[in-house]
């Protein structure tokens, strides 16, 4: 989810998601290259930051679609400031296994998305409405990965242009270099969709049962 100006509350965002998702029964295969038919039977959702809370809010049916989706992904999801200080519609209900999403669940999250760059501002993923919380509220199956040195917009472009492309650097707590931390999320997507959407979980569960083979240092936690 792109937004230019991010205010209190998320709920145009959901319904612009919404839209976009009932877009594709129609609009989608008049922009495809002609013999590419999409199967909107197999239909994932997914989205960073307060798109992964827009992502999850969908899931959960906080605005209706014609479409069903068969995987969700977060990466790095935030619901707003702080524990009472959600962005409304407040989607974290603090109760453990609550979210009914009737699909599998991938969470990506970044453990120095967690903690202050400086203090003027705060963490860009703060404890309490970020990632572990997400994934504490999944219900199996479920995937947690969580990148230890890498922060909460490290999975960007090295380049990213304009007065907002720069603050990138400035407001999060990152790691060294964002290549790695992107071929580890492009990674662990694949293997998700691989896995779930397309019925091959050799991938996932070589990352769950062997880490180390992953570009960056990780911790995993599945509910199966």
């Amino acid at each position: 989810m792109l937004y230019s100006v991010a205010g209190p509350d998320s709920q145009e965002e959901i319904k612009s998601a919404a839209t976009i998702t009932d877009w594709l029964v129609d609009g989608l295969i008049r922009v495809l290259p002609r013999g590419v038919r999409p199967n909107l039977h197999k239909l994932a959702l997914s989205g960073h930051s307060r798109g992964g809370k827009v992502a999850f809010a969908l899931a959960l049916g906080y605005a209706k679609t014609s479409l069903k989706f068969s995987a969700l992904i977060g990466v790095d999801p935030v619901d707003g400031m702080a524990m009472g200080k959600q962005t409304n519609p407040p989607v974290l209900t603090y109760r453990p296994r609550s979210f009914d999403l009737k699909m599998a669940a991938l969470v990506i999250g970044s453990r120095l998305g967690e903690l202050k760059k400086n203090p003027l501002f705060p963490a860009c993923a703060p404890s309490g409405v970020s990632h572990q919380e997400f994934f504490d509220e999944c219900q199996p199956p479920a995937s947690h990965f969580v990148a230890k040195d890498y922060g909460h917009l490290d999975m960007l472009d090295d380049e990213t242009k304009g007065l907002r492309g720069k603050a990138t650097y400035c407001l999060c707590k990152s790691g060294k270099d964002r290549k790695p931390m992107r071929d580890f999320v492009g990674g662990v997507v694949v293997a998700f969709m691989r896995g779930y959407l397309g019925g091959d979980m050799k991938d996932l569960l070589l990352l769950r049962d062997k880490p180390d083979t992953c570009p960056i240092e990780i911790s995993v936690d599945f509910l199966e």
